[in-house]
């Protein structure tokens, strides 16, 4: 078995592992969107290293987010007809992000057309809405444990946090069991169960997003509770750019916390996204995955107003100050967050919230790093906002929880580990931190590696 790594290495988008048998039988892990520094971005107009999507038996998603599923629209755009195997939670959430995704795409070259901002006569969306709706007949949903075969291939999925229907994929052929982490969530979550020990493994595929540093003991309720009172002295508006799916959701509980707790007074919130509007209802579908009951879940509903509607969006510029946007999306690299941003980042009242790790590259990074202004739409827009971030709320582990992960596994002392899905300075910390800690053969994967599994002692 010969495993080729053609995405998320040295970033932490675009992930995409591709598994070879001896026998000839290919299999991708995971099939995401490239994001944030645009050199990266371009990688999705240029199709997927050494694989042919005619010829590849099967796709296994970890999770739904963009930067795993993303790319099954230009799969299925470029021939791939095969399945398409995620958890059952998954493939509803992907049945709401993958449309949306294409929508967007469609929306932005449609404006970039109109006002003449693009170098290209006649700007293209990677794919429209239409091509990932066509592509989600593609989608099986499987049970957490549910053993599937492809050819000489056998895989399931556990249980990993992160956001519903996550799962870590534990992959056999060849005489040979390989972990695929996907993106492993925290021991102690707010919403979501931390992540489920990995059994025996020859190889482990390890994220990495925050390998260089740690989650703070704050408190988020504190951090949220803050800012909004910083908000209503100022007579501003609170910008929270939100990942629609996981990130929302456990916002809007927080601000309902707050509110019945009469810790903030009872503003205007507004959730101006449709797809996070969406998945909240797909959370209270699967109670069982997550910590709140189904009380919880009414509370997160009821706290804001959903404006589905562009006219809804557009009428939210009305409303009196102050108040709470919540948009998608959480890095700031599309969606409704923009035409927000756009009209409010310049002015000394407004304060943006970022939901935690932001890519390099992405709008949301370079607000957290100071940027003096942000280029958006084709315009370059002014930064006097307050800029801030929930230093506590990411839905990924930190070094030390992931190293008590997999100390509540049951692998080998030196079993094989790869490093992925990471930035650079993520990767060779949590290298480092591994090795100082554990006999595990640590390395960082590099993109294009072809790595023999059977070589592996």
């Amino acid at each position: 078995m010969k495993i080729a790594f053609l995405g998320g290495t040295g970033t932490v988008t675009g992930s995409k592992y591709l598994v070879t048998t001896d026998s000839g039988a290919q299999i991708l892990v995971d099939c995401g969107l490239y994001q944030g520094y645009k050199w990266l971005r371009r990688r999705n107009w240029q199709g997927i290293p050494l694989v042919d999507p005619k010829k590849l038996d099967a796709i296994v998603l970890t999770h739904a987010h963009l930067d795993h599923s993303g790319y099954v629209p230009v799969m299925y755009k470029r021939g791939f007809r095969g399945p398409v195997y995620c958890h059952h939670a998954t493939r509803d959430l992907a049945g709401i992000m993958l449309p949306d995704s294409g929508h967007i795409q469609e929306e932005d070259a449609h404006f970039y057309a109109r006002h003449k901002l693009s170098r290209h006569e006649k700007p293209e969306p990677l794919y429209d809405g239409q091509t990932a709706m066509d592509s989600l007949r593609l989608l099986h949903g499987i049970n957490f444990h549910q053993t599937v075969t492809v050819k000489d291939i056998s895989f399931y999925l556990q249980p990993v946090g992160h956001i519903l229907g996550a799962g870590s994929l534990i992959l056999s052929a060849d005489g040979k069991r390989v972990g695929f982490s996907g993106d492993v969530g925290r021991q102690h979550d707010i919403f979501m169960y931390p992540p489920e020990p990995l059994p025996p493994l020859d190889l482990l595929l390890l994220e990495s997003t925050y390998g260089n540093r740690f989650h703070p003991n704050n408190d988020p309720l504190e951090e949220m509770e803050s800012v909004v009172k910083e908000v209503i002295e100022k007579g501003g508006v609170l910008l929270i750019p939100s990942f629609a799916v996981g990130r929302a959701q456990v916002i809007m509980y927080i601000l309902s916390l707050l509110m019945d707790a009469g810790r903030i007074p009872r503003l205007p919130v507004f959730l101006d996204s449709p797809m996070a509007i969406d998945v909240s209802e797909v959370y209270c579908r699967y109670p069982q995955q997550h910590r709140l009951d189904r009380e919880d879940c009414h509370r997160v509903c009821n706290v804001a107003k959903f404006t589905r509607s562009v006219h809804e969006s557009k009428a939210i510029s009305d409303q009196h100050f102050p108040h709470i946007i919540i948009a998608g999306s959480g890095m700031i690299t599309g969606g409704r967050i923009l035409h927000h941003m756009r009209r409010l980042l310049d002015n000394y009242r407004t304060s943006v919230l970022l939901p935690g790790f932001q890519a390099g590259g992405t709008r949301g990074d370079k607000l957290l790093n100071g940027a003096q202004s942000i280029r958006i739409h084709g315009q370059w827009v002014e930064n006097r906002a307050s800029i801030h971030c929930l230093t506590n709320l990411s839905g990924h582990g930190d070094p030390a929880e992931i190293f008590q992960w997999l100390q509540q596994s049951s692998l080998d002392p030196k079993t094989h580990i790869r490093l992925v899905h990471g930035e650079a300075e993520s990767l060779e910390a949590m290298r480092d931190y591994l090795r100082q800690r554990s006999d595990y053969e640590v390395e960082v994967a590099e993109y294009r590696e072809i790595l023999d599994v059977s070589a592996l002692s």
